[in-house]
């Protein structure tokens, strides 16, 4: 992974604490892991935020038949791998 230094300013305070947990020598990855969880719920927040929807029909077409449908494929798929499976079995 590539990385690039960046200055950046802490209280007194709170670089005791940090080294306190991690140490001074896990100071960048101790940020580099927070940071990461601080974007991850800000595009989450973000996300709930906004009118896009969560789900999208386009992404999902195979759950456009019936329920009814849906399961009974499930169901020929089982029993098409429940008979290879004694087939395997007999040999």
């Amino acid at each position: 992974m590539k990385t690039k230094r960046a200055h950046i300013l802490l209280p007194q305070d709170l670089m005791k604490e940090i080294d306190s947990i991690v140490g001074p020598r896990g100071r960048s990855a101790f940020l580099v892991e927070t940071a990461r969880e601080a974007v991850r719920r800000k595009k989450l927040l973000r996300f709930l935020e906004s009118d896009t929807p969560a789900w999208n029909d386009a992404d999902h077409s195979e759950l456009g038949r019936s329920a009814a449908e849906f399961v009974r494929e499930l169901r020929q798929e089982s029993e098409k791998k429940r008979a290879k499976k004694q087939w395997r079995a007999k040999k």
